[in-house]
């Protein structure tokens, strides 16, 4: 079992992303949930290279929540933040943010930088490492 890591020992990997109109999978340019998870497998490979010089490979998602829509035309930003370790397992916690949104309403290419990030999705999960 990981053993809790203290906040000042926590590692936090940050990536941002455009998510193009490719994405859209639903009416309203609604992008599924899973785009935001396979966005979490990228952060969690970075900072297990960052700690552990290895990929490592992920085990399981504990807790995911769906929290608010992902557009078509979002930038994303994702952290994935280390909290516990234990000998060869990680346990990380992550959340995806809509940071900028399309403003179709404005204009076709119309967007806009939000005061105030948009928590889309939180989730728990556990990598191993050799």
């Amino acid at each position: 079992m990981p053993e809790p890591l203290a906040p000042a020992d926590q590692v936090t990997v940050v990536h941002r992303r455009y998510v193009p109109a490719s994405h859209a999978h639903y009416a309203g340019n609604l992008v599924d949930g899973a785009y935001s998870l396979g966005l979490f497998g990228d952060a969690a490979t970075e900072l297990c290279i960052r700690t552990d010089g290895d990929e490592g490979l992920f085990a399981s998602y504990d807790d995911v929540q769906f929290r608010a829509p992902v557009r078509a035309g979002d930038v994303l930003e994702v952290t994935a933040t280390l909290v516990a370790r234990g000998r060869r397992s990680r346990r990380i916690e992550f959340a995806s943010r809509v940071v900028c949104r399309g403003r179709p309403d404005r204009g076709a290419s119309a967007a806009e930088a939000l005061a105030e990030p948009v928590v889309a999705v939180t989730a728990t999960g556990t990598v191993v490492v050799p």
